[in-house]
This record gives structure tokens, sequence and C-alpha cells, in this order.
């Protein structure tokens, strides 16, 4: 008997997650023109070089800027997240990408972010743009940024090839993980 009761809660949060993910995220099905893409990047830039000290530099000495503004993640039991973005060099957007993931377990809510992920060296830039699906911690390691690192940042402090930063309305997030996530380049 507690079996079945089990299996009827676990389709309930599915459903719920799936009905709630298509009334909450109706732009996931209408993707963003690239205009409003590099808008909203924009916007996301500004708010992180506000927000962490030392960033404006630290972004200047990239070699590339991969920005997904205003991700959307949810989840009841079973959560997905969704955002789309642009891959910036010198600070002329050169591809658009999307990012996607699925996870199981306890979860309940929905959260907006930014996800910006800044590239320190060439040869990981490289890999990146030369494949057609990346998934991060397969594809590539991402060392995310929490709020204890990123008072003030630099590229000194980091000799990895990727570094991640999660941007909520306070400003950065911390005990987050991106792995799993896959990133696909979007015809725009």
């Amino acid at each position: 008997m507690r079996a079945r009761s089990l299996s009827r809660t676990i389709v309930w949060a599915v459903c719920l997650s799936l009905v709630g993910s298509f009334l909450v995220f109706p732009t996931v099905s209408q993707a963003k023109t690239a205009r409003e893409i590099d808008v909203s990047v924009n916007a996301a830039m500004g708010r992180f070089m506000q927000q962490v000290k030392g960033s404006k530099e630290f972004l200047q000495a990239s070699k590339g800027i991969l920005v997904f503004a205003g991700v959307w993640k949810a989840g009841a039991g079973i959560g997905g997240q969704y955002g789309e973005g642009a891959l910036r060099i010198r600070g002329q957007t050169v591809a658009y990408y999307n990012i996607t993931s699925a996870s199981i377990g306890f979860q309940l809510g929905i959260q907006k972010k930014d996800i910006i992920l800044v590239f320190l060296q060439d040869s990981a830039l490289r890999k990146f743009r030369a494949s057609e699906g990346w998934q991060v911690g397969v594809d590539g390691a991402v060392v995310l940024v929490d709020q204890g690192a990123a008072a003030s940042i630099n590229t000194r402090k980091f000799d990895e090839p990727i570094v991640g930063f999660v941007v909520g309305e306070k400003g950065l997030m911390y005990n987050l993980t991106l792995e799993g996530s896959k990133i696909s380049k979007m015809r725009k």
C-alpha cells in the first residue's frame, strides 16, 4: 500500500513540475531573437560589474565570455533549467547558445539567475567553440566562484581555464553546481 502511495506522489510531482514549467516558462517554447538576447546579456553584464569589485578588469582580460541572462530553474521533485545567451569575444557577440539541465531530488520552487562563464585560456575557448553540444564536467570543467571568493576578483587568482559565476538578484549565489548542464549552439 505504501509503495502505491509513493508512486502516486511521484507521478503527481512530475505532473505538477511539467505543468508548472509550461505556465511559468511560456517563452521557452518561443526562442528569443538575437537582439533580445544581446539586450539581456548587456543587462546581466552590467549587473555583474556593479555587484562584483574588479569584475570589469577581469572580464576585459578574458579570452571570451559566455553569458546566459535570466536563466529559469524550476522544480517539484524533478527540476529543469533553461536559458539563452551569447558568447562574446573582445566585446562582440560571435555566437548564441542555450543551456539546459534536469535534476531529480528534493527541490521545490522557481529561481531566476544569470550564468557567466569566463574563458581564461585560448585552448578552452577553441575547444568549446568547436563542439556542437558541450556538457559542463564532461567536456570541460567550470570552477564556480562564490560570494566569499569574489569579494574582489582578478585573473591572477585563477589558473583554471574556465571560471563561472552564478548571479541572483542579490549578487553572487553559492552552493550551486552547473555540473551536467548542456550548452548547445543556436542558429540565429
